[in-house]
This record gives C-alpha cells, structure tokens and sequence, in this order.
C-alpha cells in the first residue's frame, strides 16, 4: 500500500488522504488507474510530433479500438472518466488531487495551471486552451469562481487551424469592453489637462484676487463672488436718499439728471407726467408745481439754480455730507411703487357699455355663410334689432340709431366693411370678434369699455411716458437703450395698460400736424414695445414679423408698422420689395392716409437698429421745425460723407425712399 501511495504520488503528482489513518486500496487503484487511462487517451487524441501515422487522430490501441467498437467515442469516455474521477474527488475521503508522474505542471504568474503535458518519448507537449472557444458557465444557482469572471476565449486543438470557433456575443462584450476602457482612459486624461490648467488658473486668480480684494469660488456649479468692503468704502457710503421731481423733455431736469450721474450719486426720480398723483404733494411741499426741485432726505435742498451756485462755489460735497449723514426718514418722498395705478381720475364709462354687454349675452353669435365665405362670430343686423327692441323697449327707428352709434364708437363692424350699420340680412361682428384683433400687443383678451378720449390727449400721455422712459434707461444721445431694464420698470407697465385707450379713439377729428405727430410718435413707440417683446430682426423672415405683424389696435382697427409707415405716412404707398398697397380699395383706413407726404418723415422714424436715426417724439405745434432738426442731426451723424477728392457725395439709403 505504501508503495501504491508513493507510486501515485510520484506519476500522478496528487496526495492520497488518509482515512482514520487506513488507507482505502481500493479507491488508489481506481484513482491510478482512472489517471492512466486520460493520459491514454491524451495521447490518442494528441499525438506526438515523432508519430508517423497518417490517421489524424494518431495511433490507437486495441483497447480503444474495443471501446469505440462498443459504441463509445473516446471524448465520451474521457468525459466519462473525468466524471468518475471528479466524484471519486469530491467525496470526504479524498482532499487532494492525484497526477500523472510524467507530466508536467505550468503555471502561470498568479499560481493557476495552465497546462498538463504528458512526457511521450522525451517530448513534453504542452496543452494550452485557445483563446477562440468560449469559456463555460457555472450551473445555475452557482457563483461563479474569479477564474470563470474572466472572459477567455478559446479553440478546441482537435480542430484544423483553418477552422475558426467564433463566439459572436463574446467578440461583441470584448468590443464594448474595450472601448469602454479606451473612453474612459481617453476622458481621464483629458480631465487631467483640465485639472492642470484649472489649477493654474486658481493659482493665478487666487494670485490676483490676494490685490484686489475679490474671492471668487464655486458651490455646487454657482459661482459667487464676495468683495470686501473697505474702511474707506464703509465711511463714504450715503446713508441717506436723493429724491428729486422732475418732467418729461425738461432741460432743467436733464441737467439734474446727468450731474447726479456724473459723480456717481444714486437718485429717485419722480416725473409728475409720469405719476399725475404726485403732482399734489410737490406743490404741499415746495408750494408750486416747477421742476426740478430736488430733496436730501426729507429737506429741501432747491432747484437746478441752487445746484449749479453750490456746485460752482465748491461747497456741494460738504453739503452732501451734512444732509446725508443720517437715514433717510419717512418723512422724505416715497419712491414710486410698482404695480399701483393712480385713482385722481376717475374713467367715466361709455354710455351705450350696458346695451353692448347685453347684445353681447343674447346676440345669436355664429358663423355663417355669406359671398361663399365662412365668417365667422357674426350676427345679422336685423337680429340686433329685435334684440334692442324687445330688451329696452324702443322703436324699430330707435334700435336702427343706436346700432349707428355702436358702429361709430368702434364696438361693431361690418364684416367686410361695407357700411356703418343697417337694418336687414347685414352681418357684423363685435370688434373683439375679428381675426386680426387677438393678435394684437395693446389687447388683453376684451376692449375697453370706458368712454373714449380724444386722440390728441391719448397720444400726448403715451409719449410723456415713453420720453420719461427714454430719460431713465437711454444714453443721453438715445443711440444706446437698456430694454431689460424697460421691460422691468413702472414706468413701461403704465405705458402698455394706457396703449388700450387707442381701442376706440376717433382719428378722424385729428388735423393734418396732429396726425402726422400721432402717427410719428406711436410708430416710434410701437418700435420700441415690438423690440422687448420680439426682439430685433436679424433676417427677412424676423423683419416681415416685426414690420408687419407686429399690431396695436387703433381706432378700431389693426395698425402695423408697415401700415402706418407706408400706409399713413407716405399716402399709401408701397414698400420696397412689394407689389402691393398698404390698404387696399374700399379698406376704411383710407380715411386716416395724409393727403400729402412729407419726406423729412424718415429722419422721424426709428427702426430699431443703429444706423436709424435717432428715437424721438414730436408735438403738434412744432411737427416742421422739429423734423428739420432731426433731419440736421442724422446728416451731422453719419447720415452723409463727402469724397473731395472723388468729388463725390455718399448719402444714406433712406435718400432713395
């Protein structure tokens, strides 16, 4: 027995164990022999390279020749026995793994076998897996060892080297391993170079932010910036307030206005055109109404006189300090708050608003064919009167008046504009009601109802506001405009909710000076508005949206830009690049076109970009003289060059409109 166990031992390199200190005889003789015969059929199977037989599959002995002839194929009974040895193995009284002694063990670096070669006449023939066949995986319910997690691909030797075992879901995992690990090697060493450069920067900003007295940093992608502040800075700071009252187009009030700037002084501005409320507490507190008159906190330091005469005498700073050494009170002037209209005035409303409201609720309102058209939201104006008729308790005459009235007064019109108002199968619609109308930037959803104003007076407050808008957020020369800060302040709000009193107005009482200044100043205006709320136009799509789509609701009807440039100003004429006219035949905005052009009117219009002239608004009285300044100051500009040497003269493209 203990020559067995050595014998196996020294063949087959495996340690026989040891039960209760007997060994079992029986199970070494199976063992050893179960280990001759693989190394029998490994070499069956892999012949040496002294063999000189032509079968491929080497020389086989009558005992294999027996076995095959039973049925059996000599991989089944290698399987077979590997089996047989696998259990033998596995039981408790075998721990250690019995070897041939002629073969050879090669190991790798991390201490795993890699081969077994048998010595066949002095030849060690290594058998090594090949990288093409897939490896095997563990039974189900089994984890598998740290070996099988890694992907080895093999091929059997049995096979010819032109024959190729390819796994198609293992080519494609080494190919997504692969570029995984190149992706993430090629993002490591770029976030690397970042790192580098990052931290040359911190260095450096760190550097220049030790003499500026700036720390910037980030926190979770937000970069925040603290400046501290200084002894100096702590001790200059006005604790008090600056309040002054001013108007719009007031030289005075300029004046003020860009001495303050000047040195750097933060004011509160209240223009009384602008505010109408506060009006009263600047004549309670000065005793007139003339402007500027400016206020240190809660006293009265003067006007624009009492300003350059301390300024000149060189005592303003001292002053300052004095009246501003302490907080400001709540006895000084309020600066305005948003969102707050004035109540002075109390808008009286439309007398015929209760008889629209019913029409309105008790109208059947639907479309309807008429001129093998679909209109749509319309009435017949003889169902208007039946309506008036049986709600107020009037004629059929009577009912006939008060829809003429409503149609002057711009609460309905005709469908297609063909008439005021009459009795019969006429369609009409209320204004509300007309395609083009929603569309418009002075609308919010319904018109307004109140009696309507003058023309004049509307477009007199509108361009107050809009000047007072242009004072506070322009440059003094109007060439540079802060519309984020427009868009922001009371003063644009107040001029959007006044733009709805041009629902209804009548332009038709306008004289030929009013007009021309109604129509400049809102064209102006509208500029402005269309900029904040669309934007500039950069191409021939975003300029046909701004010149032509972009309306206001006048007097009952849609005005673009385009229209009142081409259609009003210029006499209905077409724009550039159009074969058509603003207003077509039978349009009722052909009553409002001016009779006559006058062509200092495009040194009156701004468009928006920087080679327009400059943004201005006119009065009635001085419309002419008012033109031919703006017009002296665009060729001052650079509205015209001249080439003495060519003895040439370059005019601007506007010469040609």
């Amino acid at each position: 027995m203990e020559l067995i166990k050595a014998d196996a031992q020294d063949k087959l390199g495996i340690n026989v164990a040891e039960a209760n200190g007997v060994a079992d005889g029986n199970l070494v003789k199976e063992i050893i022999q179960t280990g001759l015969a693989k190394e029998n059929l490994s070499k069956s199977v892999h012949p040496s390279p002294n063999s000189d037989s032509d079968d491929p599959a080497g020389d086989i002995k009558p005992a294999q020749k027996d076995q095959e002839e039973d049925g059996f194929c000599k991989i089944e009974m290698e399987e077979e026995k590997q089996d047989s040895a696998t259990e033998i193995l596995g039981s408790d009284d075998a721990v250690e793994r019995i070897t041939s002694t002629e073969s050879h063990v090669e190991k790798e670096e991390n201490g795993d076998i890699i081969a077994v070669s048998p010595e066949i006449n002095g030849y060690v023939q290594v058998i090594q897996p090949d990288i093409h066949l897939p490896k095997p995986e563990a039974p189900p319910g089994l984890s598998p060892s740290p070996q099988q997690n890694e992907d080895v691909v093999t091929r059997s030797k049995s096979l010819s080297n032109s024959f190729t075992v390819v796994d198609m879901p293992s080519i494609g995992k080494f190919i997504k391993d692969r570029s995984n690990s190149l992706s993430a090697s090629i993002s490591k060493r770029l976030s690397f170079f970042k790192s580098d450069e990052g931290d040359d920067y911190n260095m450096n900003h760190k550097a220049n932010s030790f003499h500026s007295g700036v720390t910037e940093f980030s926190i979770s992608g937000l970069k925040v910036t603290v400046k501290l502040k200084k002894d100096d800075e702590e001790e200059e700071q006005i604790k008090g307030r600056i309040s002054f009252f001013s108007r719009s187009n007031c030289r005075d009030c300029t004046a003020a206005r860009s001495f303050f700037r000047e040195r750097g002084l933060k004011f509160v501005e209240i223009n009384i055109d602008v505010y109408r409320q506060r009006e009263k507490e600047l004549i309670e507190r000065t005793g007139n109404s003339q402007v500027p008159q400016i206020f240190f906190n809660e006293k009265l330091f003067g006007g624009l006189v009492a300003l350059n005469s301390l300024r000149n005498s060189g005592g303003f700073e001292q002053r300052l300090k004095e009246m501003l050494e302490k907080k400001c009170s709540g006895k000084a002037p309020a600066p305005p708050v948003y969102g707050f209209d004035d109540h002075d005035e109390e808008e009286s409303t439309d007398e015929l608003v209760g008889k629209v409201r019913v029409l309105r609720q008790k109208l059947p309102i639907q479309d309807r064919l008429m001129k093998m058209k679909i209109v749509k939201n319309c009435f017949a104006g003889n169902e208007m009167i039946e309506v008036l008729i049986r709600h107020f308790d009037c004629g059929r005459k009577k009912a006939v008046e008060i829809g003429k009235q409503l149609a002057r007064k711009h609460f309905i019109h005709h469908v297609f504009g063909e008439n005021d108002f009459e009795d019969g199968n006429h369609y009409y619609r209320f204004i509300e009601h007309e395609p083009s109308i929603p569309n418009c930037y002075n609308f919010r959803g319904s018109t307004n109802d109140s009696e309507p104003k003058p023309a004049v007076v509307v477009g007199q407050r509108l361009n107050k506001i809009m000047s007072a808008i242009l004072e506070s957020y322009a440059s003094d020369d109007r060439r540079l405009v802060d519309y984020a800060g427009i868009i922001k302040s009371e003063e644009f709000r107040r001029y959007v909710n006044l733009a709805q009193d041009l629902h209804r107005v009548d332009l038709l009482k306008l004289s030929q000076d009013e007009k021309l200044a109604f129509f400049l100043n809102l064209h102006n205006a509208m500029v402005i508005h269309a900029v904040i709320r669309v934007g500039c136009p950069e191409g021939a799509i975003d300029r046909r949206y701004f010149y032509s789509d972009f309306q206001y609701i006048v007097g009952g009807s849609p005005y673009s830009l385009n229209t009142i440039k081409n259609g009003i100003l210029r006499s209905n004429r077409r724009s550039p690049y159009s074969l058509v006219k603003p207003f077509g035949p039978g349009d009722k905005r052909l009553e409002v076109v001016l009779p006559k052009v006058n062509p200092l009117i495009h040194f009156g219009l701004c468009n928006g970009t920087r080679s327009s002239p400059t943004v201005r608004f006119f009065t009635p009285q001085g419309i002419e003289a008012e033109l031919r300044c703006a017009t002296r100051e665009f060729f001052q500009s650079n509205g015209i060059e001249v080439d003495l040497e060519k003895r040439t003269v370059y005019l601007t493209r506007i010469i040609k409109w």
